[in-house]
């Protein structure tokens, strides 16, 4: 088979980022957990302070249970599924709970790895091609997905000769920043389950914090991606960020969410406060509305963001497939048609 782009989405043992010569650096394992489903009597439920636990368990007959269970053990070895169950079980809670049965067992690690680079001519890297790290909250799969989200529109256009190759340059500018942020966080979240004295003073530390209602607003955004911002420009907080999902009113008296705008592979135009209101045949957007879908429509005039809260509503936003805002309609903004022309494409010849 022979294609003009090659986008590597092969695993963190990725063929195609070996073959590319792309470095795969950051933090070798320093320890490791197994996770299992088995069934177990009596088990003690819960998460274990030093990380993993068992639960939840769904009643079987008499006292058996079958669990989802994680403990941590820094032992590599096992002869069989039903012994490496039994043997971290009983080196974490000093029983093995009669462990028989298992149906899933699998064995991770904390090595922390990221792609020096998202891009190698035609070659492109997303999900754990490009980053692998611990599954401390959950981060993973959206990291992966929004890599793909990010970089599907940009390829499309590139492959259509829409747009010069260049725009996916900005697919690593982009996302790996954001990789590198995710990679910080749970190598953070592994060192707080670390069981020694001095973590468990770390562990307090961060309980403290968490306790306060900033701390957890910011780190929930963060875990669940939501505090993403690319660097788009400062005319507007809302620039770089992805569009809230609000209810926007359109002319004839119906809502839609922007979410629903932005239904095919084009950015979305979108008059989107109870200010002056951009017509939707305007003569700057015009040369591109086969890429563009355009919602004439008003919402409130104040807008709740993740992490930096309270903004005032822009009088018209240019939404990128990927739910990101690239304009804005502010005073200092640059002209539209420039970001048309960096997001869309050049316009068409006539």
């Amino acid at each position: 088979m022979r294609a003009a782009w090659l986008v590597g989405c092969d695993g963190g043992r990725s063929l195609v980022r070996k073959a590319a010569g792309i470095a795969f650096v950051g933090l070798d394992p320093s320890t490791s957990w197994i996770i299992a489903e088995v069934e177990l009597d009596d088990p003690v439920l819960g998460v274990r302070p030093e990380g993993g636990g068992i639960g939840p368990a769904t009643p079987g007959p008499a006292t058996a249970a079958s669990a989802w269970w994680c403990a941590s053990t820094r032992s590599a070895t096992s002869t069989s599924r039903r012994s490496t169950s039994c043997a971290a079980l009983d080196a974490t809670y000093g029983s093995d709970f009669g462990a028989r049965a298992p149906t899933r067992l699998a064995r991770f690690s904390d090595v922390s790895r990221q792609a020096a680079a998202y891009r190698a001519g035609r070659v492109l890297l997303a999900g754990d091609a490009a980053h692998v790290h611990p599954p401390q909250g959950g981060q993973g799969l959206n990291l992966g997905v929004q890599d793909a989200v990010n970089l599907g529109w940009k390829l499309a256009l590139v492959a259509q000769g829409a747009a010069d190759d260049d725009l996916l340059d900005t697919y690593h500018d982009e996302r790996h920043p954001v990789g590198a942020r995710v990679l910080d966080l749970t190598s953070a979240q592994v060192a707080l389950a670390t069981p020694d004295e001095r973590h468990a003073a770390l562990q307090a530390t961060v309980a403290e914090l968490l306790a306060m209602d900033e701390p957890r607003r910011r780190l929930a955004a963060q875990l669940a991606g939501l505090d993403v911002r690319y660097d788009l420009g400062d005319a507007h907080p809302l620039l770089g960020r992805r569009m809230p999902d609000l209810d926007l009113a359109l002319t004839d008296g119906t809502t839609v969410a922007p979410s629903s705008c932005s239904t095919r592979p084009a950015p979305c135009w979108c008059a989107s406060t109870r200010r002056r209101r951009p017509r939707a045949d305007d003569t700057t957007v015009e040369p591109w509305r086969h890429r563009l879908r355009v919602v004439d429509a008003t919402a409130d005039a104040i807008w709740d963001l993740p992490v930096i809260g309270s903004v005032d509503a822009p009088a018209a936003v240019l939404i990128r497939p990927d739910g990101h805002v690239a304009w804005t309609a502010a005073a200092d903004e640059e002209p539209l048609d420039v970001v048309l022309t960096r997001w869309c494409g050049a316009q068409p010849r006539t």
